[in-house]
């Protein structure tokens, strides 16, 4: 069993390859959509539920999948997790010209995210030592970039090569390889609970019992600050996640509609932000790690955004627009890394439950599952791109009041 001392590299390792492969599943809609819409025709609020329908999922199971995976560990649901991915894609693939068909497939994946979603990072927190989780934290923020990009960097092949499916045959490919991976991990104590009673076994307790009751304990054990301030991230979280998951879902559309980019153009735009969430979210929790201040870092990467949606109707195709990209993506990577390593400031624990989790990730579901609905919405109540900048910066801008009084909340406990 892993101490508060030393990290456990193997389950680190594979929490975070899980995370990271959910991503992908989740974001290899958005990269081949305008081709998917050219092809199949789909209404545009039905392929924004495409990527929403994995928020609805999310939102009624995540908190369920928290307690199970905090009670049975974390391996158990991740296969079920990846065998589940594998046969809602070969549904897809079966009849990819029926919108409901596929709508019906991605809210397969959406149950089998919802668990990657949550053990993947349990597991990867659970197993890293004490002095190691502003970092992990950061890497933890980055499992969604990190799927985008090879979701992003398989797309041009794809679509060169045997057309969209490929992303969806490589995702059962990626479902089997992971399925093998936790098999023969699955002898590992340490990984076959989640690495969730560390505390529990500081006193070493001989028998499950004793060791559920101590994980029981320490997740119901919350004062009402305590509560309150993670419901506080759970609604920061929620609209944050409304608008990057609107940008991100849509935003290979905006670029082939509004600039005039090709397939491939609009493919490399979408690699800008991606690939600086990935980085920042790495350089967020290093900074944490090394003094700076989560709760004003937050602050600060959400003014960015704010600022970055007020300048969207006065940037182009230049040197402009690729600012605009560079300083979303850079913001976009700070943000997540502060909000999921604010339940540990908030806890004064050496780890996230992964109850806590389960409502920090209900936070965000909610956010996913309005955002690329709502970005459809309102382009088809105006007909035009023109008003998606004042709603969604208006979105950004409510998380404001919201980060302060979270950081005021938790400033005792963090300085």
């Amino acid at each position: 069993m892993p101490s508060f001392d030393r990290s456990h590299f193997t389950g680190i390792a594979f929490g975070l390859a899980l995370a990271s492969f959910a991503a992908y599943q989740q974001f290899k809609l958005p990269v081949v959509l305008p081709v998917l819409l050219e092809t199949y025709g789909y209404d545009r609020t039905l392929a924004g539920g495409f990527m929403s329908i994995y928020a609805l999922m999310g939102l009624l199971l995540s908190i369920r999948i928290g307690r199970i995976v905090e009670r049975r560990g974390a391996i158990g649901p991740a296969l079920f997790s990846l065998g589940l991915f594998a046969v809602a894609e070969l549904l897809a693939l079966a009849m990819p010209q029926s919108g409901l068909l596929v709508l019906l497939s991605r809210g397969l994946e959406g149950i089998a995210f919802a668990g990657l979603a949550i053990s993947g990072p349990v597991l990867a927190n659970a197993n890293a030592a004490r002095r190691h989780l502003p970092v992990i934290a950061g890497f933890i923020a980055a499992w969604i970039p990190v799927g985008q990009l090879v979701a992003t960097a398989l797309a041009p092949i794809a679509l060169a090569t045997v057309g969209w499916q490929l992303l969806w045959f490589a995702g059962i490919a990626g479902s089997l390889v992971f399925i093998l991976w936790a098999v023969s991990l699955r002898g590992d104590a340490a990984l076959a609970d989640g690495g969730l009673r560390r505390e529990a076994a500081d006193s070493e307790p001989e028998d499950r019992t004793a060791q559920t009751d101590a994980a029981a304990a320490a997740t119901e054990g919350l004062t009402r600050n305590q509560r309150h301030a993670l419901v506080l991230v759970g609604g920061i979280f929620m609209l944050w996640s409304c608008q990057y998951f609107a940008y991100m879902t849509w935003l290979p559309q905006y670029l082939v509609e509004v600039h005039d980019f090709g397939a491939s153009g609009a493919a490399a735009g979408y690699v800008v932000p991606v690939f600086l969430v990935m980085i920042f979210c790495v350089v967020a929790g290093l900074a944490v790690r090394y003094g700076v201040s989560l709760r004003w870092l937050l602050v600060a990467a959400l003014v960015c955004q704010v600022i970055v949606w007020a300048l969207v109707p006065y940037t182009d195709s230049g040197l402009s627009g690729l600012l605009s990209l560079i300083a979303y993506g850079i913001s976009a990577g700070v943000v997540p890394t502060c909000l999921f390593a604010m339940p540990s400031a908030v806890l004064r624990r050496g780890h996230d439950t992964a109850r806590a989790f389960g409502i920090v990730m209900t936070g965000r579901n909610i956010g996913v599952l309005v955002g690329p609905v709502l970005l459809a919405q309102v382009f088809q109540a105006f007909g035009s791109w023109d008003w998606i900048a004042p709603i969604f910066g208006t979105l950004t801008f409510l998380t404001l009041p919201l980060a302060i009084a979270l950081a005021f909340k938790v400033g005792a406990h963090e300085d």
